[in-house]
């Protein structure tokens, strides 16, 4: 921005547009250099008549701009004196400017100043020569004036852009791997903010293999496919792992399947939907201990929810997997009462055949569908999907040996 704006008024784009210094009498560079005050002065005046929104501006901000207008008009008047000194002169504006300018200004408010300043120099400039010949000049001086602003503004404005970006990416690495380290809440909450993300939204962890050894091509694809389906996403890629923070609910699955298809070959794992980013890092957790276990499911979906991976996660040796594993089948099942526990055990044991586990239990096969029936609407579990008696059987066995140590 103090590019852009340094070269509206400055020296800078004087040089492209004037020759030679010759053809300026002294007479006329002394008038100029008296009248750079009052050339400044006039550009703030028609700025504030003509745009409401510079009017609004806090006097310290508009003084700001006043100063950098100053600089240029006299960086261009000593120009005048010396066009070899004009990278020199140009540097000094720069350094003069508020370092902080850059965010009182806008790249359209940018526009409407360096409108407003050319047509101002395109009426008071020619006046202040003593003749045709210099009034041409200087003229001619003011139409390449535009040019070169627009392509510094240009350059000006890519640059900070890719600055900001590049910020932002270091930022947002960071905020990305808080969360798998489970980092303060406070201080990933407010990087996290600084970067747009709505702290109260829903948060899901997806981890899984880039799609290419390129970070920027990894990151617009990632994003690309965010903005299709209107949702926010942090991301960070971590050596061979890529990892997505996906914002909103997805209870309907459609939008990780989405997601999912930036990720690179390989199993694709999601973990549990949290109610904010505060709590990001416990979907993070059960994300990559479904990663680590994935292997064990070759035939597991892309994407696979982490809780769809309790057994081999369990079996891999992941406490958390295993009291989730109590917690949402074991317990239940026994809590319930009324052989609820031993039916589903007996149905398992005799491979899933209704009546083989009714003369088992010496009972009618109709009493072991309704125990079934309301096993599974306890747990989620049906006993008689393959995947499902899997999930079943390594919870009773995981139950049995907590209560065996204690723990349950």
């Amino acid at each position: 921005m103090c590019h852009s704006l340094v070269s509206v008024i400055g020296a800078r784009a004087i040089v492209a547009g004037m020759t030679s210094s010759a053809a300026l009498s002294r007479d006329t560079l002394r008038t100029l250099q008296r009248a750079s005050g009052d050339l400044a002065a006039a550009s703030v005046a028609e700025m504030e008549e003509r745009l409401p929104w510079f009017r609004r501006m806090p006097a310290d901000q508009r003084a700001g701009v006043l100063l950098l207008i100053q600089n240029g008009v006299a960086g261009f008047v000593s120009w005048l004196h010396d066009p070899q000194q004009a990278i020199r002169l140009t540097a000094e504006a720069f350094r003069s400017a508020p370092k902080d300018i850059s965010r009182w200004v806008s790249l359209r408010q940018t526009v409407e100043l360096v409108r407003i300043a050319l047509e101002l120099f395109e009426q008071l400039l020619p006046k202040l020569a003593e003749n045709e010949a210099e009034r041409a000049l200087l003229t001619e001086g003011v139409l390449r004036y535009g040019r070169e602003i627009a392509f510094s503004a240009a350059t000006s404005y890519a640059a900070a852009a890719e600055a900001r970006g590049a910020w932002d990416a270091r930022l947002e690495a960071l905020v990305v791997d808080g969360i798998m380290r489970g980092d303060a809440e406070e201080s990933l909450l407010s990087r996290a903010t600084a970067l747009g993300w709505d702290p109260a939204a829903e948060a899901t962890v997806l981890v899984g293999n880039p799609p290419s050894d390129d970070p920027p091509a990894v990151v617009f694809e990632v994003r690309s496919r965010a903005a299709r389906i209107g949702r926010p996403a942090l991301l960070s890629v971590q050596g061979s792992r890529l990892v997505v923070v996906l914002g909103g609910e997805t209870e309907r699955g459609e939008e990780l399947v989405r997601i999912s298809e930036a990720f690179g070959p390989g199993s694709v794992v999601a973990g549990p939907t949290v109610t904010s980013l505060a709590e990001a890092h416990r979907s993070a957790g059960d994300a990559l201990s479904g990663l680590r276990a994935v292997v064990g499911w070759p035939a597991a979906p892309r994407p696979v929810r982490s809780l769809d991976l309790l057994p081999e996660r369990a079996l891999a040796g992941d406490p958390e997997a295993e009291w989730q594993l109590v917690d949402r089948v074991a317990r239940p099942l026994e809590e319930a009462g009324g052989s609820l526990l031993e039916t589903v055990d007996t149905f398992l044991e005799v491979g899933g055949v209704l009546e083989a586990c009714a003369r088992k239990l010496f009972v009618h096969p109709n009493t072991v569908r309704y125990r079934l029936k309301r096993a599974t609407e306890l747990t989620g579990r049906n006993a008689n999907d393959p995947r499902d008696a899997l999930v079943l059987r390594v919870a009773l066995s995981v139950g049995r040996l907590a209560r065996a140590r204690g723990l349950w």
